[in-house]
Formats: structure tokens, C-alpha cells, sequence
């Protein structure tokens, strides 16, 4: 219950983040150096940042972008990996294989060491990161789908739309797809804390969200080189 409350709390910041902040000018790079560095007060509640934007008002942007960082990779990732499971899974033969061969390597590297890699090679930014991301996180839905369309091809209803003459794409749509959305939402769910926090490790060391786009990764990384005096800049993010 209490990581739900969490998540809404967090989808709702997200949401109405840009109808509920003080400054929202401070998200696009605004520069106010009279106020530069401020601590938490009343007027700003999170402190100000080396040019006098206001942290307050970037961390709530913030959320909104991780929220929509982590939406994208993760519907990419699905989309690429379902289809491919289900191919390996129902299909087999050499083509099915072949998927889960491919698979298996991708999955033999750890996801943010490829990511780095992709990114390395496209060089830094929020849309290269995103790129880079869905692209090493596929395999993950492409294992699961396939394990579970296997399991579901010996089902007695499935044998049944066979032994009917029912086609391979009828029982793909009718049968072995609705069963598979169980685990597909709960691995997406999962998966969007971390593609999250994937896309803040990048941004923190430079290949991520560029400033002055509202990034918490990048925010704390910047923020790392005023501490500990002005602790709150990275603090809060």
C-alpha cells in the first residue's frame, strides 16, 4: 500500500508539476545570478542552484521528465520485445532460435554497459539516451513472453483452436496474447523504477539530459561540485 501511495503521489506531481511550480521559467535556463546559491526559505523552499534557478521548481519538472524517460523506455522496450517472444515461442525452428540466441548475448551484458556503449557511439543527450536504453531493454519481455507462450502451447484450449484449423496468428491474437498482459504489466512496472534510474546514472555522468534541461541525474551531478557548503542543490533532487 504504501509504495502505491508512492506512485501516485509521484504520477501526480508529474502530472500537474508544471501548473504547481513557483518558477517555471527556471526549467528552461532562465538566469537570476542576484539570487545564486540561495539556501531554503520561504520563497525558495529547495534552495537555488549556481545561476539562481530555483531547485524547488526544477526537481517537480524533474519528476515529470524521469516519469516520461521511463514511460518511453519501457513502451519501446515492450514493443520490441512481445512481438519477438512470441515468435520464438510459437514459431520455434530456426527463426526462433536465432531470437533467443541474439537475445542471450544482449542479456549477457549488463543493461547500463551496453547503454554506455550505444551512447558512447550516439553520443550524449536525452533522446540518444532513451535510444540507447530501449534498445539494451528488450530482451527482458522477449524471455518472458517466449517462456510463457511455450508453456501456454501445450494448454488444452490452445491444442483445441489448432485441432479447429484455427491459423497461427487467430490463436496468437485470441489465445496466447490476453494471457501474456498479466506478466507484461507486471514486468513493465517494474521496469520503469529502473529505466528511471538507468537514464539518471547517465545523465549524472554527462551522457544523459543536457542543462539545462530539468534532469535529476544531471542536477545532482552539477550539484556534486558545490557541496558540502551548499548541500541542498544536489540534496533535494
Amino acid at each position: 500500500m504504501a509504495g502505491l501511495v508512492i506512485v501516485a503521489i509521484f504520477v501526480l506531481v508529474s502530472a500537474i508539476g508544471p501548473w504547481i511550480v513557483p518558477y517555471p521559467e527556471d526549467a528552461r535556463g532562465a538566469v537570476h545570478l542576484d539570487r545564486k546559491l540561495q539556501p531554503p526559505s520561504t520563497t525558495h523552499w529547495f534552495g537555488t542552484d549556481e545561476v539562481g534557478n530555483d531547485v524547488y521548481t526544477r526537481v517537480i519538472l524533474g519528476a515529470r521528465v524521469s516519469l516520461q524517460i521511463g514511460l518511453i523506455i519501457t513502451v519501446v522496450a515492450a514493443v520490441l520485445g512481445v512481438p519477438l517472444g512470441i515468435v520464438a515461442g510459437h514459431v520455434g525452428g530456426r527463426l526462433g532460435e536465432t531470437i533467443m540466441r541474439v537475445t542471450d548475448v544482449f542479456l549477457s551484458v549488463p543493461a547500463l554497459v551496453l547503454a554506455l556503449a550505444v551512447v558512447g557511439a550516439l553520443g550524449p543527450g536525452i533522446v540518444n539516451a532513451m535510444i540507447a536504453l530501449s534498445l539494451v531493454w528488450w530482451p527482458g519481455y522477449v524471455r518472458l513472453v517466449q517462456a510463457k507462450t511455450l508453456a501456454l502451447g501445450q494448454e488444452t484450449f490452445v491444442e483445441a483452436a489448432r485441432a479447429s484449423g484455427g491459423g497461427r496468428l487467430r490463436i496468437v491474437l485470441v489465445h496466447l496474447l490476453p494471457n501474456c498482459v498479466s506478466p507484461i504489466v507486471v514486468k513493465a512496472s517494474m521496469d520503469m523504477g529502473a529505466a528511471i534510474l538507468a537514464a539518471a546514472s547517465l545523465g549524472f555522468i554527462g551522457l544523459g539530459a543536457q542543462p539545462p534541461y530539468p534532469e535529476w541525474g544531471a542536477m545532482i551531478s552539477h550539484g556534486r561540485n558545490y557541496l558540502p557548503t551548499w548541500w541542498w542543490y544536489s540534496a533535494f533532487p
